[in-house]
Formats: structure tokens, C-alpha cells, sequence
């Protein structure tokens, strides 16, 4: 449900969601915000800059009505009072300022009210700004807080449903740039690796590349998946899958680049989102959340390291 106030400057938004989940669980769900590319489906990217006790810097790559949009916020936890106040030191236009509220209030049952509001005011000032502002906090609140609640709700340990895992590969006599543009350059990856059969690549925008790709699997058979991917020339390439295998609702992940001693090193992390419906219809009757995550991180990991073996031959 939503409220919205409208004055000459600020317009002021409030989102709430009643879950079957304790507020605690959505609490953490919150707080953690490396799992959020995993789980909020508008958000691509996210990650702590600075923590100090309860105050943390974060950074945040999020689609907003169609473009890709990156801001730094501060954010002061309040576990007591099972609330996260947030304000964005960096926006990005046309959002001139913005700031806002997670809370989470026991409804009794063991349900929570999740409440999520926002105080934003536009660069230019003008409705038709503002209007756009204001229905792109409209969708992406409805779809995070729908997010959030069904994974809350599932009520399996959180670190079974979603965890993080990365390999790291030396390349001896590789630069870091050389290293950076193999993985850069994905178009080229159906004539460099075995297990992809098609990429295609679209990067309208400099260093937005929104990507399509068919993948081998072990048993013969493929799958196509999507992804959005960030590329820092150099430096770090961080992707989001939007279009999954059938064993996840979610997969984010970063490819990290760095010159070592004699050669250069790639880091790549992932993050995982297991979807449980679906465990035992890909991996058999009987398939345990355990053994459905361990299957997950040598198929995703094994091909990241084929990857980066890759760009060292």
C-alpha cells in the first residue's frame, strides 16, 4: 500500500507489507545489504564502504525505470528498536536528495509490519520530475518488500538460502589489463571457452553492459541466462543475473583484477540465492538444502575457473 504528500520541494512516500516472519529475520535481511542483489530483484549492486558501531557507508547500483543508477548512502542501524534510517550523501540525478526508513513492528500471530518510507526532492523541482521519481520508488519498494517478506517467510536458515563463495586464480606473465579485457570483452568468450555456446552483448551505456548467454552444461544440455554487469575499466567487473538457472532465485557476483608479482591475479566472488521449491525438481528427490548449495558452488565456481584460466592461455 502507499501514501504519498506532495509539497513544493519534497514529496514524502511510505510502502508496508504485513509477512509470517519474525521482525528480527527481517531486521537482518535489512541490515546485510551484500545479500540484497540476491534477493531485491532492482538491485544489482551492493556494498559497505565504511562501518563504525552502528553507522555504515554503503554503495548501491539499482535499475530505476529502465536505467541503471548508482548513489552512496549513510545508514544508522538500530537493532533495539528494529530500525534503519538511511540518507544518500551521492544521488544520482535527477534525484536531487533523498532519505528514508526501514521498520519492523511485531503484528502478533508472528507476523511484522515492514514499513519503508522516503523523503526525496527532485533537481529541477518540477512535477514531471518528480512523478518520475516518485514511480520508480513506487515499483522498486513494492518489489523489495515483496522480496524480502517471501524469503523471510520461507523460515529455512538464512545462511543455507543465501551465502557467497570466490576462487582466485594467478596468471604468470599476464597483465591486469590484459586479464581485465578477456573478461570484458564476453562477446569473444564463445571462441575462447568450451562451456559457452553464445553471448550476446549490448553496452549502450559505457560500462553498462546488459548480457544474454548460453551456457553448457555437465550433463549435454545448456542454459540461457541474463545479466547486468558494471564494468570499472581495470579494476572490478560486478554482474547481476536477472534471468537465472532453475536452482536459483538469485546470483550476483564480482570479478576482481590486480597485478601480483610476475603476472597478474583475478578474483572471482559469488553470492547465491537458493530457491528451495526447486531443489529436488533439479537435483533429485531427497536433494538437501546443503547439497543443493555445494552442487551450485562447483558448477558456478568450476566455470569462473575455467574463465579465468582462460585469459592466462
Amino acid at each position: 500500500m502507499t501514501q504519498g504528500v506532495i509539497s513544493s520541494e519534497t514529496r514524502r512516500m511510505e510502502h508496508y507489507r504485513v509477512v509470517a516472519a519474525p521482525p528480527e529475520r527481517l531486521y537482518d535481511l535489512v541490515t546485510d545489504v551484500t545479500r540484497w542483489p540476491v534477493i531485491l530483484g532492482p538491485c544489482v549492486e551492493a556494498r559497505r564502504l565504511e562501518i563504525a558501531g552502528d553507522e555504515e557507508r554503503i554503495e548501491i547500483s539499482a535499475d530505476v525505470n529502465g536505467e541503471v543508477k548508482t548513489w552512496t548512502s549513510r545508514r544508522t542501524l538500530d537493532p533495539a528498536g528494529l530500525r534503519v534510517a538511511f540518507r544518500q550523501e551521492r544521488s544520482a540525478p535527477p534525484i536531487a536528495a533523498m532519505s528514508g526508513a526501514w521498520s519492523f513492528a511485531p503484528e502478533g500471530d508472528g507476523q511484522t509490519r515492514m514499513t519503508l518510507t522516503h523523503a526525496f526532492s527532485a533537481l529541477t523541482g518540477d512535477r514531471k520530475t518528480l512523478n518520475w521519481i516518485a514511480a520508480a520508488v513506487d515499483r522498486n519498494s513494492e518489489q523489495e518488500l515483496a522480496a524480502l517478506g517471501a524469503v523471510a517467510a520461507l523460515g529455512h536458515p538464512l545462511d543455507r538460502l543465501v551465502f557467497s563463495f570466490s576462487d582466485r586464480v594467478e596468471l604468470p606473465g599476464v597483465a591486469a589489463a590484459d586479464a581485465y579485457d578477456f573478461v570484458h570483452r564476453a562477446d569473444r568468450w564463445p571462441r575462447r571457452l568450451p562451456h559457452v555456446r553464445r553471448v550476446d552483448v549490448d553496452e549502450a551505456v559505457p560500462g553498462v553492459q546488459r548480457m544474454e548467454m548460453e551456457t553448457l552444461t555437465a550433463d549435454g544440455g545448456s542454459h540461457t541466462t541474463q545479466s547486468i554487469r558494471l564494468c570499472s575499466p581495470g579494476e572490478r567487473i560486478a554482474y547481476k543475473q536477472t534471468v537465472l538457472p532453475a536452482l536459483l532465485s538469485g546470483h550476483s557476483g564480482v570479478w576482481e583484477f590486480e597485478a601480483v608479482a610476475g603476472g597478474a591475479a583475478i578474483t572471482s566472488r559469488h553470492t547465491v540465492a537458493i530457491d528451495p521449491a526447486a531443489v529436488e525438481a533439479v537435483l533429485g528427490a531427497g536433494t538437501t538444502l546443503e547439497k543443493a548449495g555445494a552442487w551450485a558452488r562447483e558448477a558456478l565456481g568450476a566455470n569462473s575457473r575455467a574463465t579465468m584460466a582462460a585469459a592466462g592461455s
